[in-house]
C-alpha cells in the first residue's frame, strides 16, 4: 500500500470526476464518443484514475461498501480490454454513476469528519492555470463545508 495520504487519493477522483464531465460534455452517446480520439482517450485514462484511487481507498478502509469494487473491476476491464470495452456502458457510467460517486464521497467525507479542504487548496496551487478545474474544486469546497 501507498505511503501517499488518503485523502490525495480522494482528491483524485474529484478530478477525475470533473475532467470525465468536461470530456462527455458534447456527445450525445458512447459511440460520438468512441470516435472522438482524445476525448475517449482521455476519459478512459481518468476512469482508470479513478478505479484505481478506489482501489486504494478501499484498502485504507475509508470506503467500505463492496460495491466500491465495481469501480475498481470496471477499471480492470478498461486497462485490461477484457472481451472488449463497449462504449455505451462507458458513456452510461460517465453520465450517470459519477455524479451519484460524487455525492457519496461528499457525504462519506461529512459523516466521517475528514478535512480535506487543505488537500483541495493544494489541488487548486497545483492545477492554478486550468480553470475549469480550479473552479470546480473551489466550488467542491463550499459544496463540502456546507455539508457539514
Amino acid at each position: 500500500m501507498s505511503s501517499r495520504d488518503f485523502r490525495l487519493y480522494i482528491v483524485d477522483i474529484f478530478i477525475a470526476i470533473n475532467k470525465i464531465g468536461r470530456y462527455t460534455q458534447e456527445f450525445e452517446d458512447g459511440e460520438s464518443l468512441r470516435w472522438h480520439e482524445m476525448a475517449w482517450d482521455s476519459t478512459i485514462r481518468e476512469l482508470e484514475i479513478l478505479g484505481e484511487a478506489t482501489r486504494v481507498l478501499l484498502q485504507t478502509n475509508f470506503l467500505q461498501d463492496k460495491k466500491y469494487r465495481k469501480i475498481v473491476d470496471f477499471r480492470n476491464i478498461i486497462a485490461h480490454g477484457y472481451f472488449g470495452l463497449d462504449e455505451e456502458e462507458v458513456f452510461y457510467v460517465c453520465k450517470t454513476k459519477l455524479e451519484e460517486l460524487e455525492e457519496e464521497l461528499i457525504l462519506l467525507l461529512k459523516d466521517k469528519k475528514i478535512e480535506i479542504e487543505k488537500v483541495l487548496e493544494l489541488s487548486i496551487e497545483e492545477n492554478k492555470k486550468i480553470t475549469p478545474l480550479v473552479t470546480y474544486l473551489k466550488e467542491l469546497i463550499m459544496r463540502i463545508n456546507n455539508a457539514r
